[in-house]
């Protein structure tokens, strides 16, 4: 059976074999992602693609848009990320501890109470650092770390909404942190690492926390 030029086999927007003039009926084809086709994430049919003129169809995937990223992938993300954000404490501590030591060298009161000032505003850096490293950098770039630039991939939102700064906050820090920090802390960390491991088994190589916030990591 031929289909219309343009068309190649397997397309989604080609008519069903059996019948060139009927439209699919059935639920429209998933991409390897698992993605739906969404607003944001989908393209109308051609014309002519059934029936010579538009019709209304159920919106499909963009052949090609995405391929989910490997387990091995989110894990070096996480590391990178881990070790960037590690680096930003020893820079925050040193440049901390070299500001307020100095009164303390010198081994008075005021010395003690500057040592004991700096490293308060530290920590308070360092939490800074922390919870706005990745929600602000996913906002700007649209699900991007610079851990997640380095392996080539990035989260997306399966309803095919932008990744806003809010939503990186509930992800990264509301999820991942806290509830996921919480639900561990009274299981002995097995939640922890159910979470880091589930996408090695789920069809959509989704973390548990994916399933909180509907989301997916991708290739970029």
């Amino acid at each position: 059976m031929s289909t219309d030029p343009g068309m190649t086999p397997g397309d989604p927007l080609a008519p069903r074999s059996g019948d060139p003039m009927t439209p699919p009926t059935s639920e429209p084809p998933r991409h390897e992602s698992g993605l739906p086709g969404v607003e944001g994430y989908s393209s109308p049919p051609p014309p002519g693609a059934v029936g010579g003129s538009w019709v209304a169809t159920p919106a499909v995937p963009s052949a090609g848009q995405y391929v989910l990223a490997s387990w091995w992938s989110r894990v070096g993300s996480t590391l990178i990320d881990g070790l960037i954000i590690f680096v930003g404490w020893i820079v925050i501590m040193a440049v901390f501890g070299a500001v307020f030591s100095i009164g303390f060298l010198a081994g008075d009161t005021a010395g003690t109470t500057s040592v004991i000032v700096g490293l308060f505003l530290s920590i308070i850096a360092i939490a800074i650092v922390t919870i706005f490293y990745a929600p602000v950098l996913m906002a700007r770039t649209n699900g991007k770390t610079l851990g997640r630039m380095a392996m080539g991939i990035r989260v997306v939102r399966a309803s095919g909404e932008p990744v806003t700064f809010g939503y990186a906050m509930l992800r990264e820090v509301a999820v991942k942190v806290l509830l996921f920090g919480f639900a561990g802390s009274l299981t002995f960390s097995i939640v922890n690492l159910a979470d880091a491991l589930w996408p090695l088994w789920d069809d959509e190589n989704r973390a548990l926390h994916d399933f909180v916030v509907n989301s997916r990591v991708v290739r970029d």
